[in-house]
Parts: structure tokens; C-alpha cells; sequence
């Protein structure tokens, strides 16, 4: 992946300095998330993906980008947080992706007649506090609607490579990518939705349509991948298969089988290997938001 010498966000929040977060919160809310019988690293892994999302239904929220949510109050930086550049480079990697994401999706809403918030992403260790609670490195990264901040622990990266068997830039390009996801469904009015109807659904509703909510966020990490690549034609050969593959080692059904328990469909709640990768890869080819309605598809 081309990726240096390229435009670097503003909004990035340096914590690594700071000492972590410090205690207190209760953790992250999780909605959804229930323990399969994973193993430590997968369950921590699973619930990663889905810090402050909440699973429920949605209706109708892809048309021209209708419904988008109302300002939200951004918090202060944590003590001893810098907004300065990042000199290293696996920061500077992914301020650069962030950086490209805020183009694309500030270009998509623009074309609709909105204006894009840009999240921050916050770089710590160990934990930190966030509006959803405190989060901590083993959970994987997460993005919280009520600071519209993404949450990123640099050593996932290192645990992507030895311990899921997905390494490579673009790998780490697409898990940026799915949590800016989730902050677009967030100003689409879909996290919020999700939120008013939860408590009405059963747990296997509720996974089912946790399902339908990370798979959308994959299918926009797919659009940001494609539309970038069209602008900057910054990937390189084997990059599209590092995201696929990446996709792949995080499916449901994957992370069950090599923690060595048996797959259990009902327990899903981001999605097989099989659909993680479909809703990327369509997201990619297509370009489009509209193919990225995963809650009214009749199969995943």
C-alpha cells in the first residue's frame, strides 16, 4: 500500500503518553456481545468489534443518506493527550488512512447535501477512558457514539499478525475502516435507532441483527476501500487480499472453530467468514451506499 507521502489527519488524539486512562467506568457497554465459550483472546477479540453499538432494526436509513443524526458534544482530550502529528509510523499509517476516510465519506454526504463530522481517533495503551466507559488494548479496537471518537490500541495490529493470522497494511487499513463505519451509521441516525428498539427484541433477534449492523460497517469499509483506490490508486498487489483475508479470520464461525468449540450460527453476532468478506468485497466493487443495506437483504 502507497500509503506515505499522503495527506495525514488533524484528528488524531495522542494518549500514549498520558498514562492511560486510569480506572473507573464500569467498562464498555457492549450490546449484544454474550460470552460463546471463545477462549479469552476471541471473546475479547468479538466484543472489540462492537463497543458502543447496540444491536436492534433499522428501516429505511440508506436513501440519499437520509436521517442523519443531530450534533453530538465532543469530550475533552484526556490529561496529558496531544493533538500534534504522531512521528512514528504505525501512527503515522493509520492517521494517513483516517485522513483518506474523511475524504471519502466528507465527499459521499457532501454529494447529499450534508456535512461530515469527522471522528477523532484516539492511539493509547493499555486503557483509557471513553463516553461508552474504559476500554481496554485486549477488547480490540471500538468506536463510541457519544464522543464519536474511534479507540485504537497499536499493538492489535501486532495480535492481528501472530495470533489471527491477518497481517499486512491494508489488513490494518480495513479494521480503521470498519470503525469509521460505524461512525457514519452513527450520524445516519443507526446507532440511535438500533438503541430505541433493542430492548424489544429477543437475545436471537438481537444477534441477528447485530449481524445485519457489523456487516453493514464492513460493506462501508469496502466503499471507502474501492473509492480511495479510484482516487489515490495506492494498492498494491496482495492488499485487497490482506482485507479479504482479515475479513475472513474475524468471521463468527472462524473464531469459534480455532478456539475449538463448535460453530453456533444463533450466537453470531458480526457475521460468518463467508459474509464478512461478500459485504466488503460489494461494498468495494460497487462504490455505492445504497448496496450496503444490509438490513433489508433477504440473504447475507
Amino acid at each position: 500500500m502507497k500509503w506515505d507521502g499522503q495527506r495525514e489527519s488533524s484528528q488524531i488524539e495522542d494518549r500514549r503518553g498520558s498514562g492511560g486512562g486510569g480506572r473507573g467506568g464500569g467498562g464498555i457497554r457492549v450490546g449484544g456481545g454474550r460470552g460463546v465459550g471463545l477462549g479469552t483472546i476471541a471473546v475479547a477479540l468479538v466484543a472489540g468489534w462492537i463497543f458502543g453499538i447496540n444491536p436492534g432494526t433499522i428501516i429505511g436509513v440508506l436513501g440519499g443518506l437520509e436521517g442523519a443524526a443531530p450534533g453530538t458534544t465532543q469530550q475533552a482530550p484526556a490529561p496529558g493527550a496531544t493533538r500534534s502529528a504522531p512521528q512514528d509510523e504505525n501512527a503515522r499509517f493509520v492517521s494517513t488512512v483516517l485522513a483518506s476516510t474523511e475524504d471519502i465519506w466528507q465527499e459521499t454526504f457532501q454529494a447529499s447535501g450534508r456535512d461530515y463530522r469527522k471522528p477523532v481517533l484516539v492511539l493509547y495503551r493499555g486503557s483509557t477512558r471513553s463516553a461508552c466507559g474504559t476500554g481496554q488494548a485486549a477488547m480490540g479496537p471500538f468506536y463510541c457514539p457519544g464522543d464519536e471518537k474511534v479507540y485504537l490500541d497499536l499493538g492489535f495490529f501486532e495480535t492481528m499478525r501472530r495470533q489471527l493470522g491477518a497481517p499486512g497494511d491494508f489488513a490494518q487499513a480495513y479494521v480503521v475502516a470498519h470503525e469509521v463505519g460505524h461512525h457514519v451509521q452513527h450520524l445516519l441516525g443507526i446507532t440511535d435507532r438500533v438503541d430505541a428498539l433493542r430492548g424489544r427484541q429477543s437475545e436471537a433477534q438481537a444477534n441477528a441483527m447485530s449481524v445485519r449492523l457489523e456487516l453493514q460497517a464492513d460493506c462501508f469499509a469496502g466503499v471507502w476501500a474501492g473509492r480511495s483506490q479510484q482516487a489515490k490508486n495506492w494498492l498494491e498487489q496482495g492488499d485487497l487480499e490482506e482485507a479479504m483475508n482479515a475479513a475472513s479470520q474475524i468471521g463468527d464461525d472462524t473464531l469459534q472453530q480455532n478456539a475449538g468449540g463448535a460453530v453456533r450460527p444463533e450466537s453470531f453476532t458480526h457475521g460468518s467468514s463467508a459474509q464478512r468478506m461478500r459485504w466488503f468485497q460489494r461494498g468495494f466493487q460497487s462504490g455505492q451506499v445504497s448496496q450496503c443495506d444490509t438490513f433489508q437483504a433477504r440473504s447475507l
